[in-house]
């Protein structure tokens, strides 16, 4: 099972530190927001701040930015990232995107998302993160993925990001996969893409997106290897 082989990316973490995350998380479930509060406290420890599930922003960016590239300057892109927690994805958009974006990362852990404004912000004496283009801004809000209506209103974002929360929620069932991923296709804008980033198998994946996206277009792309696991960006798309 993918779950049993989860493969924590921690570039940003002394030694010690990943030793106490991958120990936080082992036999865990992940669907639970005790274990995610937990996480904070233990990026400190590193210098960026942040905790990547899978990987980060460096090695998604070759497929971000081509969606990215059309966004005019007065009017950014809006992305949002469903279960951000402290990972570097809404970072790393916000500070190195070359393109005008309206990042907005939301979770359900309040500890992450304090966590993340606080490295936005420039707590804690830290520098506050500056945007890659003038234009472009970060947000970070606490939100249930299962129930997005708070935060995003239909059609309002032409990104949507899921790295790991499909697959934190399905541990617990695929009713709760299925409706994580009902809302992401409810945000999306026409002509707009759902990406998930998952180390699980396509011939897994593959059906149940295509179950739960009838109407969409669904492909997937092949990513890494990293850290001599292969990951797998997951595309549901308009059709029209």
């Amino acid at each position: 099972m993918a779950a049993l082989r989860r493969t924590l990316h921690l570039a940003s973490l002394a030694a010690g530190a990943r030793r106490a995350v991958a120990g936080s998380l082992a036999g865990s479930c992940l669907a639970d927001r005790r274990l995610w509060d937990k996480l904070p406290a233990q990026t400190r420890q590193g210098s960026a701040g942040t905790f990547d599930w899978f990987f980060g922003y460096e090695e998604a960016q070759e497929l971000l930015l081509p969606l990215l590239q059309e966004a005019p300057a007065a009017c950014p892109l809006r992305v949002l990232d469903v279960g951000c927690g402290t990972s570097s994805l809404c970072t790393g958009l916000y500070t190195k995107c070359p393109h005008p974006v309206g990042v907005l990362g939301v979770d359900f852990s309040p500890v992450a998302v304090a966590h993340m404004n606080s490295l936005l912000e420039g707590g804690q004496g830290q520098t506050p993160l500056c945007p890659g283009h003038p234009a472009s801004r970060l947000h970070f809000m606490q939100a249930n993925a299962l129930n997005l209506q708070p935060v995003a209103s239909s059609g309002s974002f032409h990104l949507v990001l899921d790295k790991g929360t499909w697959d934190a929620l399905a541990q617990a069932g695929l009713p709760g996969a299925y409706q994580l991923l009902s809302e992401c296709l409810r945000v999306l804008s026409p002509g707009g893409t759902l990406i998930q980033f998952s180390d699980e198998d396509p011939d897994v994946r593959l059906p149940c997106l295509e179950q739960g996206s009838q109407g969409w277009t669904v492909s997937v792309q092949e990513l890494g290897p990293f850290g001599g696991i292969t990951y797998f960006a997951y595309l549901v798309q308009d059709s029209n």
